[in-house]
């Protein structure tokens, strides 16, 4: 569930094994969150009589709520960030909005550094196998996580998908989130690191208007640089507005496509993974 907009299907969330799948030995599981609570929208009456201005007050028992939702997932995420930084594993959280090219960089970063870094992914989407099937396809070991009405993952649910996934050590995990910039910015799944993906065709403004998102950040790609000569959109002024929300944000502009500003991007993630494998020695 989520605390902030209420979305709710616990039932619907399933890690999928596709490799699994396509031996037919795979199925699809359901896990539930345990916190005993939902809601049935459909049961409640939204109608307002005119001529009122009064505002409802505040349920305490639904802020309570929250803040049990919240807790039990920080608490979930450190036991996901305790056991990755034991194997010298750089789990890196990739969100964007929907379109911004988080699969396509995936891609062609799985396939670039093939034979240098080991890489795996948990996919997540509402529905389908789509991405899970193209990162598949590079030969990437991937699992797929299916919220059904969920707008983000949680620390639950990566818990069961890296249980799937089964990552070696000192090894990278990139975990792409749903499409969204509002939930999964708010939701700790034990990553080491976030990036967020903006593209070139979205607005300048997005850091503005979705400021928790960047303000979470490590690295912010301004990704499909290519397509600017085609597009109004002022690069300067969209790593501005990110550094106002978050001063110390790294910037990289880059085209997943055409391969502009990649080894830049490789370059990152190997001082990351070095960074991550010396606290494991230290440990």
């Amino acid at each position: 569930m989520c605390a902030t907009c209420g979305c709710s299907d616990p039932a619907g969330v399933r890690v999928i094994d596709p490799a699994a799948e396509a031996h037919g030995h795979g199925h699809g599981h359901g896990h539930s969150h345990d916190d005993g609570h939902s809601h049935d929208h459909a049961g409640h009456d939204h109608g307002h009589e005119h001529g009122h201005s009064h505002l409802p007050a505040a349920d305490p028992k639904i802020v309570q709520l929250e803040q049990d939702i919240l807790a039990k997932n920080d608490g979930l995420a450190q036991r996901n960030r305790d056991w990755l930084a034991g194997q010298g594993i750089l789990a890196l959280n990739l969100m964007s909005s929907p379109g911004s090219g988080k699969t396509t960089l995936l891609e062609r970063t799985v396939r670039d550094l093939a034979g240098e870094l080991p890489i795996s992914v948990l996919e997540g989407d509402q529905e389908t196998l789509l991405d899970a099937d193209r990162i598949g396809s590079t030969g990437a070991r991937v699992v797929q996580i299916n919220t059904g009405a969920g707008c983000h993952l949680d620390a639950e649910m990566v818990e069961n998908g890296l249980r799937t996934l089964d990552p070696a050590e000192k090894s990278v995990v990139f975990v792409e989130n749903v499409g969204n910039l509002v939930c999964p910015a708010l939701f700790d799944i034990g990553e080491s690191g976030r990036v967020v993906i903006m593209s070139v065709t979205e607005g300048a403004d997005k850091p503005l208007k979705y400021p928790h998102m960047f303000r979470t950040a490590d690295l912010m790609l301004v990704n499909k640089v290519d397509l600017l000569p085609y597009v109004d959109f002022d690069v300067a002024r969209c790593i501005d507005y990110a550094r106002r929300a978050n001063p110390n944000v790294e910037v990289l502009e880059i085209s997943a496509t055409k391969g502009d500003g990649m080894d830049a991007w490789y370059s990152w993630l190997r001082e990351r993974l070095a960074a991550v494998a010396q606290l494991d020695e230290v440990r």
